[in-house]
Protein backbone atom coordinates (compact mmCIF):
# COMPACT_ATOMS: atom_id res chain seq x y z
CA UNK A 1 0.00 0.00 0.00
CA UNK A 2 1.34 3.38 -1.01
CA UNK A 3 1.85 6.26 1.42
CA UNK A 4 -0.94 8.35 -0.12
CA UNK A 5 -3.51 5.54 0.24
CA UNK A 6 -2.30 4.85 3.79
CA UNK A 7 -2.90 8.52 4.65
CA UNK A 8 -6.38 8.38 3.09
CA UNK A 9 -7.39 5.33 5.12
CA UNK A 10 -5.93 6.88 8.30
CA UNK A 11 -8.11 10.00 7.89
CA UNK A 12 -5.09 12.20 7.16
CA UNK A 13 -4.68 14.73 4.35
CA UNK A 14 -3.98 13.00 1.01
CA UNK A 15 -4.05 13.67 -2.72
CA UNK A 16 -6.77 11.62 -4.46
CA UNK A 17 -5.16 11.79 -7.90
CA UNK A 18 -2.37 9.26 -7.59
CA UNK A 19 -1.70 6.08 -9.59
CA UNK A 20 -2.78 3.58 -6.91
CA UNK A 21 -6.08 5.32 -6.14
CA UNK A 22 -6.61 5.88 -9.87
CA UNK A 23 -6.42 2.13 -10.47
CA UNK A 24 -9.04 1.55 -7.76
CA UNK A 25 -11.22 4.21 -9.37
CA UNK A 26 -10.99 2.47 -12.75
CA UNK A 27 -12.01 -0.84 -11.14
CA UNK A 28 -14.99 0.86 -9.49
CA UNK A 29 -15.95 2.62 -12.70
CA UNK A 30 -16.14 -0.67 -14.60
CA UNK A 31 -18.13 -2.45 -11.87
CA UNK A 32 -20.59 0.44 -11.36
CA UNK A 33 -21.08 0.66 -15.12
CA UNK A 34 -21.81 -3.09 -15.28
CA UNK A 35 -24.19 -2.91 -12.33
CA UNK A 36 -26.02 0.14 -13.64
CA UNK A 37 -26.33 -1.32 -17.15
CA UNK A 38 -27.74 -4.56 -15.74
CA UNK A 39 -30.63 -3.10 -13.74
CA UNK A 40 -33.00 -5.52 -15.44
CA UNK A 41 -30.68 -8.52 -15.02
CA UNK A 42 -31.45 -11.43 -12.74
CA UNK A 43 -31.03 -10.72 -9.03
CA UNK A 44 -28.21 -13.29 -8.82
CA UNK A 45 -26.23 -11.46 -11.52
CA UNK A 46 -26.67 -8.09 -9.77
CA UNK A 47 -25.70 -9.64 -6.42
CA UNK A 48 -22.53 -11.05 -7.98
CA UNK A 49 -21.47 -7.60 -9.23
CA UNK A 50 -22.23 -6.04 -5.82
CA UNK A 51 -20.18 -8.72 -4.06
CA UNK A 52 -17.20 -7.83 -6.27
CA UNK A 53 -17.74 -4.05 -5.96
CA UNK A 54 -18.40 -3.64 -2.24
CA UNK A 55 -16.29 -4.51 0.78
CA UNK A 56 -19.13 -6.56 2.22
CA UNK A 57 -22.79 -6.97 1.37
CA UNK A 58 -25.40 -8.85 3.42
CA UNK A 59 -28.14 -11.14 2.17
CA UNK A 60 -31.15 -9.72 0.32
CA UNK A 61 -29.60 -6.27 -0.23
CA UNK A 62 -31.34 -4.37 -3.02
CA UNK A 63 -29.76 -1.36 -4.70
CA UNK A 64 -31.66 0.25 -7.55
CA UNK A 65 -29.42 1.60 -10.27
CA UNK A 66 -27.89 3.96 -10.92
CA UNK A 67 -25.52 3.64 -7.98
CA UNK A 68 -22.19 5.47 -7.74
CA UNK A 69 -19.28 5.27 -5.31
CA UNK A 70 -15.61 6.30 -5.11
CA UNK A 71 -14.01 2.90 -4.54
CA UNK A 72 -16.65 0.45 -3.31
CA UNK A 73 -14.24 -1.64 -1.27
CA UNK A 74 -14.70 0.62 1.77
CA UNK A 75 -18.49 0.13 1.85
CA UNK A 76 -20.24 -2.45 4.05
CA UNK A 77 -24.01 -2.97 3.78
CA UNK A 78 -26.02 -5.14 6.17
CA UNK A 79 -28.70 -7.68 5.32
CA UNK A 80 -32.11 -6.71 3.93
CA UNK A 81 -31.10 -3.11 3.24
CA UNK A 82 -32.83 -1.25 0.41
CA UNK A 83 -31.14 1.61 -1.46
CA UNK A 84 -33.25 3.51 -3.98
CA UNK A 85 -32.24 5.18 -7.28
CA UNK A 86 -29.31 7.60 -7.67
CA UNK A 87 -27.45 6.81 -4.46
CA UNK A 88 -23.96 8.31 -4.21
CA UNK A 89 -21.60 6.80 -1.62
CA UNK A 90 -18.21 8.55 -1.60
CA UNK A 91 -16.13 6.04 0.32
CA UNK A 92 -12.66 7.55 0.75
CA UNK A 93 -13.19 6.42 4.36
CA UNK A 94 -15.34 3.47 5.46
CA UNK A 95 -19.10 3.69 4.99
CA UNK A 96 -20.99 1.21 7.17
CA UNK A 97 -24.71 0.73 6.58
CA UNK A 98 -26.50 -1.55 9.03
CA UNK A 99 -29.17 -4.18 8.42
CA UNK A 100 -32.80 -3.42 7.52
CA UNK A 101 -31.94 0.15 6.45
CA UNK A 102 -34.18 2.02 4.01
CA UNK A 103 -32.45 4.66 1.86
CA UNK A 104 -34.57 6.90 -0.36
CA UNK A 105 -33.71 8.16 -3.85
CA UNK A 106 -30.90 10.66 -4.39
CA UNK A 107 -29.26 10.05 -1.00
CA UNK A 108 -25.59 10.95 -0.61
CA UNK A 109 -23.24 9.46 1.99
CA UNK A 110 -20.08 11.58 1.85
CA UNK A 111 -16.80 10.81 3.63
CA UNK A 112 -14.33 13.23 1.95
CA UNK A 113 -13.82 16.86 2.82
CA UNK A 114 -11.54 19.43 1.19
CA UNK A 115 -8.98 21.83 2.57
CA UNK A 116 -10.35 25.26 3.48
CA UNK A 117 -7.08 27.04 2.68
CA UNK A 118 -7.08 28.26 -0.94
CA UNK A 119 -3.60 27.01 -1.94
CA UNK A 120 -3.98 23.48 -0.55
CA UNK A 121 -7.54 23.24 -1.89
CA UNK A 122 -6.27 24.27 -5.34
CA UNK A 123 -3.60 21.57 -5.05
CA UNK A 124 -6.37 19.00 -4.43
CA UNK A 125 -5.77 17.99 -0.79
CA UNK A 126 -8.60 16.18 0.95
CA UNK A 127 -9.21 13.90 3.89
CA UNK A 128 -12.05 11.60 4.83
CA UNK A 129 -13.98 10.55 7.94
CA UNK A 130 -16.16 7.42 8.23
CA UNK A 131 -19.96 7.46 7.96
CA UNK A 132 -21.96 4.93 9.97
CA UNK A 133 -25.68 4.24 9.56
CA UNK A 134 -27.20 2.02 12.29
CA UNK A 135 -29.67 -0.84 11.87
CA UNK A 136 -33.26 -0.06 10.85
CA UNK A 137 -32.55 3.56 9.89
CA UNK A 138 -34.70 5.29 7.26
CA UNK A 139 -33.08 8.07 5.23
CA UNK A 140 -35.72 9.95 3.22
CA UNK A 141 -35.18 11.05 -0.36
CA UNK A 142 -32.38 13.53 -0.98
CA UNK A 143 -30.75 13.20 2.45
CA UNK A 144 -27.08 14.18 2.59
CA UNK A 145 -24.92 12.66 5.32
CA UNK A 146 -21.66 14.58 5.85
CA UNK A 147 -18.21 13.21 6.73
CA UNK A 148 -17.73 11.68 10.17
CA UNK A 149 -21.44 11.31 10.99
CA UNK A 150 -22.96 8.36 12.84
CA UNK A 151 -26.73 7.83 12.80
CA UNK A 152 -28.05 5.61 15.60
CA UNK A 153 -30.30 2.61 15.05
CA UNK A 154 -34.04 3.06 14.49
CA UNK A 155 -33.63 6.73 13.56
CA UNK A 156 -35.57 8.41 10.74
CA UNK A 157 -34.12 11.35 8.79
CA UNK A 158 -36.67 13.40 6.85
CA UNK A 159 -36.40 14.00 3.10
CA UNK A 160 -33.98 16.70 2.02
CA UNK A 161 -32.20 16.88 5.38
CA UNK A 162 -28.47 17.54 5.66
CA UNK A 163 -26.93 15.59 8.53
CA UNK A 164 -23.83 17.42 9.77
CA UNK A 165 -23.57 15.89 13.27
CA UNK A 166 -24.20 12.52 14.90
CA UNK A 167 -27.82 11.55 15.56
CA UNK A 168 -28.78 9.31 18.49
CA UNK A 169 -30.81 6.12 18.23
CA UNK A 170 -34.60 6.22 17.95
CA UNK A 171 -35.25 9.81 16.89
CA UNK A 172 -36.83 11.75 14.03
CA UNK A 173 -34.50 14.41 12.59
CA UNK A 174 -35.28 16.92 9.83
CA UNK A 175 -33.89 20.06 8.26
CA UNK A 176 -30.69 21.72 7.12
CA UNK A 177 -28.83 21.14 9.29
CA UNK A 178 -30.80 18.15 10.57
CA UNK A 179 -32.16 18.59 14.07
CA UNK A 180 -33.88 16.07 16.32
CA UNK A 181 -37.55 17.02 16.61
CA UNK A 182 -38.77 14.08 18.67
CA UNK A 183 -38.05 10.63 19.97
CA UNK A 184 -39.65 7.66 18.23
CA UNK A 185 -41.46 4.81 19.90
CA UNK A 186 -39.87 1.36 19.64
Amino acid sequence: MGENKRRMLAGEWYLPDDEELGAETERRFALCAAYNANGGAAAADRAKILAELLGSVGEDVRIRPPFQCDYGTYISIGARTFINFNAVFLDAAPITVGSDVQIGPNVQLLTPTHELGAERRRAGWERASPVTIGDNVWLGGGVIVCPGVTIGENTVVGAGSVVTKDLPAGVLAVGNPARVIRELEG
